[in-house]
């Protein structure tokens, strides 16, 4: 008896000040995932001690989404670092793209768009970087079409390698229905999200200064009713959403007043309850704030 009780005391001794609270951490997420129709993958790392990393079906693939627009967002940075062209250099703006199944064309519909303000330019010409911009904060469609004509989802998704991003592929633009109906869809995991988001933040993707404008670009978000919800304004969240049917996405860098910063990917499909499938990415981004938020570092 007395060495069952010494083994367990050494065993507790092991155990990191902070393994605990993490475990349970855990534990509640999962419980909310559990509590909501659907399949949910979540990535968190602090920034400030990566030791502090939890990992739920991080592996796991999902249909991107929208969330593809950062790794678009970064290629483009990354060109225009190369000199290939200056994001403030202009392109016509277009509604005619080719679907990678067959060469056919098809056009982008305004009314399965979230930005409208792009469509009254067509025949006119957008900088690249105002592009960029629109693509991120309302998650355009038509601009995301641009800047991939422009960049080649190849080599978005080389750099996505690059970045040590393993599983994330970029294969083309947004509504190519052929390439949808042939299960051609751009697809991710948390995981790599989570890296990606990693190298922006700590200034690694493509270089500090260009990490630095990308902040700032995803940190004008428009859509906050999923990582953002329940944090405080003093928060700085920097992200990127995306959804369709029965899927729902929230990626983002979080600054908190003292100086603690983390990544935050929560992902979701076959969700029969969108606006519940929110409600749950929401309050498991309120439960990791509170985890951050009570760490003496």
């Amino acid at each position: 008896m007395l060495t069952g009780i010494v083994s367990a005391l050494f065993a507790a001794c092991q155990t990191s000040p902070t393994e605990a609270p993490l475990s349970k951490l855990n534990q509640e997420i999962k419980a909310l995932f559990e509590e909501t129709a659907g399949d949910f993958a979540m990535a968190f790392r602090l920034l400030n001690d990566t030791t502090q990393t939890l990992l739920i079906n991080e592996r796991e693939s999902f249909h991107a989404a929208s969330t593809m627009k950062t790794p678009v967002m970064i290629e483009v940075f990354k060109q225009a670092e190369e000199g290939r062209f200056s994001l403030s250099d202009s392109i016509p703006v277009i509604n005619e793209f080719t679907s990678i199944v067959d060469g056919s064309t098809f056009s982008m519909e305004l009314s399965s768009d979230s930005q409208e303000e792009l469509y009254s330019r067509i025949g006119l010409q957008a900088s690249i970087y105002d592009l960029t911009y629109q693509m991120i904060i309302k998650s355009s469609n038509l601009a995301t079409n641009l800047l991939i004509k422009l960049v080649n989802a190849k080599a978005v998704t080389q750099t996505l390698r690059e970045l040590g991003a393993a599983d994330i592929q970029v294969l083309r633009g947004v509504e190519d229905q052929k390439a949808f109906d042939a299960g051609l869809s751009n697809t991710t995991t948390a995981l790599d999200l989570m890296l990606i988001l990693e190298a922006i933040a700590t200034g690694n993707a493509v270089n500090r200064e260009a990490s630095t404008e990308m902040m700032k670009i995803l940190g004008d978000q428009y859509f906050k009713d999923l990582i953002p919800k329940y944090l405080p304004e003093t928060v700085r969240v920097a992200h990127k959403t995306g959804s369709i049917t029965g899927v729902q996405h929230d990626s983002a860098i979080l600054e908190l007043p003292d100086g603690k910063r983390y990544v935050l990917v929560l992902l979701s499909k076959n969700l029969t309850d969108a606006a519940a499938g929110k409600e749950t990415i929401a309050q498991v981004s309120k439960l990791v704030y509170e985890y951050v938020s009570s760490l003496n570092l």
